[in-house]
């Protein structure tokens, strides 16, 4: 029977070391919702896990030049309750919020959530349409990344052996801008998105879109970024013959599998009503109104 080792290193160059020493597996301990839960019914058996939580300056968000730096560890309450985050990027607080029970909040973070790589991720999906980046260390240095190639297939990464992430980056917002996730569950709470939407815009004063993303969860092994959508969404209104067309460019773009929480059929459907939804929600906040629904 393989022994467990459990380290907690003060620095990330430690945390690297033990990593890019490992002989065997060696996973990072950031949250632990995911880990512990894998762990526990056998279907990860490492041999190091490396707690990151004690490093200085990866729990923690901090406001830097209009944007935003959040430490990867960082517990999705903490997100939550951060008045500044919220007002510039509720899409992406919306998003963390959704993990898990209250409890789970506690513990839960932006690192856990994206390189868990799920494509069923809460998280992840506001953050690719807010264009955030990612810190990265490892043996080779630290290196930046966009958050979108961090995931490339259901359960694995991008991040070389003896790397892992310290901090996101979200880039300052411009006048008119604001964003929103929607997911759809088979139950009230607490369960694993059928699908989700992330949409990001910027409008004009007039309320027309001058710059948008969109991003969809659960349709696919990865995140998919409906380049499409955001097409249909750039020079226009929110008027009904947009909403049209950012509905089909979802439905197109999905790629789903029927599970016992939907059909291929129903996912595809259920893309395209999200992804109005919460359009329509982001174009509102963009200019400043209360949306009639955020869910």
């Amino acid at each position: 029977m393989t022994s467990l080792n459990y380290a907690a290193p003060k620095t990330a160059e430690e945390a690297v070391k033990l990593l890019a020493g490992a002989s065997g597996l060696a996973k990072v301990l950031s949250g632990g919702t995911d880990l512990l839960v894998q762990m526990r019914s056998g279907r990860l058996k490492p041999e190091l896990i490396v707690d990151t939580k004690y490093i200085p300056g990866i729990i923690g968000i901090h406001q830097d030049g209009g944007g935003f730096r959040i430490g990867a560890a960082t517990p999705g309450v903490d997100l939550e309750s951060n008045e500044a985050l919220k007002a510039a990027w509720p899409g992406v607080v919306e998003g963390v919020d959704l993990i898990g029970s209250q409890q789970i909040q506690g513990r839960c973070s932006l690192a856990g959530n994206l390189c868990n790589a799920s494509p069923a991720a809460d998280g992840v999906p506001a953050l690719i349409a807010g264009r955030a980046t990612c810190t990265i260390v490892g043996p080779s240095g630290t290196r930046s990344a966009l958050v979108e190639a961090i995931v490339i297939g259901p359960g694995r990464t991008s991040l070389a052996k003896g790397e892992f992430i310290t901090e996101f980056q979200l880039p300052p917002r411009p006048a008119h801008a604001s964003d929103a996730y929607l997911r759809f569950i088979p139950r009230t709470e607490m369960d694993i998105a059928v699908v989700g939407a992330a949409v990001n815009v910027v409008l004009d004063a007039k309320g027309v879109c001058q710059d948008a993303r969109v991003v969809l969860g659960a349709i696919a092994p990865t995140q998919v970024v409906v380049e499409d959508a955001a097409k249909a969404l750039i020079g226009h209104t929110l008027d009904a013959a947009t909403l049209a067309a950012i509905d089909a460019a979802a439905q197109a773009a999905c790629k789903p599998i029927t599970d016992k929480r939907g059909t291929i059929a129903y996912r595809i459907k259920v893309a395209g009503v999200l992804t109005r939804r919460a359009a329509a929600i982001a174009f509102a906040r963009a200019r400043g109104e209360t949306p009639a629904t955020t869910h």
